[in-house]
């Protein structure tokens, strides 16, 4: 069984964290994600650093445009990650834009993603319906979960389209806002995650966007699964770099 469908039916509400590979330091990736496993994270999604991140608020851009400066490249991070499953156990997903998939050729990346034990994807840009009619197969012969993305917005049908080929969790996203943008959420939100909650899907909600600290964290696992910080995380990176990840973890998870 692929480890996020394994971490999804464990009896206990997850906590997934975002961060840009090749931010702050090219060479910070791997140390980034043991400390997140030892801090006790239940899952960590890496960034590909993409030129152009539509979905990403001012925070996540600006790590991608430095990891891009860094040297950051896709060919980077799967050789950064050749050797991960030595000593990290906890399900990573690789979340990025479909262009420098595209670039690289999906089967490769794909197969590249199960060479180095990635066991999902999320590419926000992908269409549900694309993704079922060209791609579904070879996620599928390389083990990868696909997480696709609802928000406030997405109609109902939709939702149920969705829903009916995830083989994963669905990534809620909390508002139609960019990442970063907002603290807290308001009663049309919390309206939103009951309506979610009423449909009774089959596939495990994790919330994501607009989740920074102790408070908004238990907000979302009242509604979902789990949930997921990134930009708060990546502004601990830039203000201390890899130390005190297992503080910051401590004041969303106590």
């Amino acid at each position: 069984m692929n480890r996020i469908n394994q971490k999804l039916q464990a009896d206990k509400k997850l906590l997934s964290i975002y961060f840009t590979a090749g931010y702050p330091q090219l060479t910070d990736t791997v140390s980034i994600i043991q400390n997140l496993e030892k801090s006790g994270i239940d899952m960590v999604e890496i960034g590909l650093p993409f030129s152009d991140p539509l979905a990403d608020g001012p925070t996540i851009q600006a790590s991608s445009t430095q990891a891009l400066k860094n040297g950051m490249t896709t060919e980077t991070l799967f050789n950064q990650l050749k050797d991960i499953r030595k000593t990290v156990s906890i399900p990573l997903i690789i979340m990025g834009y479909f262009n420098p998939i595209l670039q690289f050729g999906v089967e490769a990346f794909c197969k590249k993603c199960q060479e180095v034990g990635i066991d999902g994807l999320i590419i926000p840009d992908l269409p549900v319906d694309v993704y079922n009619d060209n791609y579904k197969t070879i996620f599928e012969k390389y083990s990868l979960v696909n997480v696709f993305l609802i928000t406030p917005q997405t109609s109902e049908k939709r939702i149920q389209f969705i829903d009916s080929i995830s083989n994963g969790f669905i990534y809620m996203v909390s508002s139609a806002s960019v990442t970063g943008s907002q603290t807290g959420f308001g009663n049309k939100q919390l309206a939103y995650f009951k309506r979610i909650e009423t449909m009774k899907l089959k596939s495990p909600q994790i919330i994501g966007f607009g989740i920074s600290t102790n408070e908004t964290f238990n907000q979302a696992i009242k509604y979902a699964k789990g949930a997921i910080i990134g930009s708060a995380f990546i502004k601990h990176l830039k203000h201390e770099g890899v130390s005190n990840i297992d503080r910051f973890v401590k004041q969303i998870r106590p």
